[in-house]
C-alpha cells in the first residue's frame, strides 16, 4: 500500500489505522505485509464500504480533514469499488505477535493434549536405544564407568 508522504508520519506514530481505497477490485489482503519506509503496513481487514457510508468521522480518523480531501486521493484510476481497510505499522525488526483468545474449556483440551503428546514423548525417549549401543556419543555416566 502507498501512501501520501504527509501520511506517513501519522501511521508510523500509530494514529492513522485505516484508509479508504476506490479501486477496480482488492489491491491488498487481510493479513498481508506490505512495505512503508524502513518498517510494514500488516491488513487487519479489508471491508466493502459505500460511498454514502464515508464520514467525516471517519475522514478524520483516515488522517484527512475532510470527506472531499479523503475521496480526492481515494480514488486510484478507473475504480468504482470503495473499500475500508483497516491496518497496523509494524516499525522495522518488530515482531507481530497476536495473542489468542481461548475459552476455559479450549485451555483445558489443550492442557490434556499436551500432557498426552509429553507422556508419549517420554515413553518413546525410555524405549529407545542409548546412543553409546549404536556408536554414538558418550555420556558423562558412561564415561566414569570406563565404557
Amino acid at each position: 500500500m502507498v501512501f501520501t508522504k504527509r501520511l506517513r508520519e501519522g501511521i508510523r506514530r500509530g494514529r492513522i489505522r485505516c484508509s479508504v481505497r476506490i479501486w477496480l477490485r482488492p489491491h491488498v489482503k487481510a493479513g498481508g505485509r506490505y512495505r512503508m519506509d524502513e518498517g510494514q503496513i500488516v491488513v487487519d481487514s479489508i471491508v466493502p464500504i459505500r460511498l454514502a457510508d464515508i464520514t467525516y468521522d471517519l475522514a478524520r480518523e483516515s488522517g484527512f480533514n475532510s470527506v472531499k480531501d479523503l475521496l480526492q486521493t481515494a480514488q486510484h484510476g478507473r475504480g468504482k469499488n470503495v473499500y475500508l481497510i483497516r491496518f497496523r505499522y509494524l516499525p522495522a525488526g518488530a515482531w507481530d505477535v497476536q495473542p489468542t483468545v481461548r475459552s476455559n474449556e479450549e485451555r483445558t483440551q489443550s492442557g490434556s493434549q499436551f500432557s498426552s503428546e509429553r507422556s508419549r514423548l517420554l515413553r518413546r525417549i525410555r524405549n529407545s536405544t542409548p546412543l553409546k549401543a549404536r556408536g554414538g556419543l558418550t555420556t558423562r555416566r558412561n564415561r566414569r564407568r570406563g565404557e
